[in-house]
């Protein structure tokens, strides 16, 4: 109850201020996991030594590069499933991964829910069922930006948060008085031999990148790109950089 008075009241302060952020821009850092929206296992949650942001051990790719999945209908809107279906169908055109619903017996697929605030997803396959949650939402607010959809299903298919690269300090300027106490943590980089960059450069457009504003204290910057002319956190779906990184994983151009 006081959490949601408190994205209640930020909510209210934003439309008094004028300030262009929005409860779209907090969608996936309401649920309180890692970095926002990653819910690690034991040993993801132990590794610190991480680079860019698609992990390497191939145990956490789907096998045959196939994501089944299952869409629990009771949560969500027939108009909000079709926009789910719709994400997918984006990462498939551009990719050789396929999206298969599970059958009844399935013991292994990402299951969608939209039961808990927020949005958040399990990295990589688990070789168990792995929840990802879609808060609902009107289609383009919230957890069901299309872009944002598809950042979820990019955690499930092993990705990590484009600011965590090692060499993020080469391109943005972490304001750490700006963040939230205690959420310091979410700004973490990451040194080398567990993820890769699968030889592409620092993308400021990353639909896996933080916003602006993301984790700030009073609404200022906490991510400032040394580009002047970058622009970070966009959800309207993946760049160019993104979709090279997803082919490489999955050897795609293989």
């Amino acid at each position: 109850m006081y959490f949601q008075a408190v994205v209640c009241l930020s909510l209210v302060i934003l439309q008094v201020s004028g300030l262009p952020l929005t409860v779209n821009d907090r969608a996936e850092e309401l649920s309180g996991n890692f970095e926002g929206d990653m819910v690690l296992s034991n040993e993801q949650r132990s590794i610190r030594n991480h680079n860019r942001n698609g992990l390497l051990n191939e145990k956490y790719r789907w096998p045959n590069n196939t994501v089944h999945y299952k869409i629990i209908p009771e949560n969500f809107t027939s108009e909000q499933i079709d926009y789910i279906h719709k994400a997918l169908n984006t990462i498939a055109n551009v990719s050789c991964l396929t999206f298969v619903e599970a059958g009844p017996d399935a013991t292994s697929y990402v299951r969608v829910v939209g039961d808990s605030i927020g949005c958040f997803s399990e990295v990589g396959f688990t070789g168990s069922i792995q929840d990802l949650n879609l808060a609902p939402n009107a289609l383009e607010q919230g957890c069901f930006r299309l872009g944002t959809i598809i950042h979820e299903f990019l955690h499930a298919l092993g990705f990590y948060h484009m600011q965590s690269a090692s060499d993020r300090d080469d391109y943005v300027t972490i304001v750490w008085e700006n963040i939230q106490r205690g959420a310091e943590h979410n700004f973490e980089k990451y040194a080398s031999t567990e993820v890769s960059h699968f030889d592409t450069e620092y993308d400021y457009g990353s639909v896996l990148h933080y916003s602006a504003t993301a984790f700030s204290l009073d609404f200022e910057p906490t991510i400032i790109p040394k580009d002047p002319n970058a622009t970070i956190g966009q959800r309207k779906g993946m760049s160019e950089k993104d979709i090279t990184k997803l082919n490489r994983m999955y050897k795609c151009d293989n």
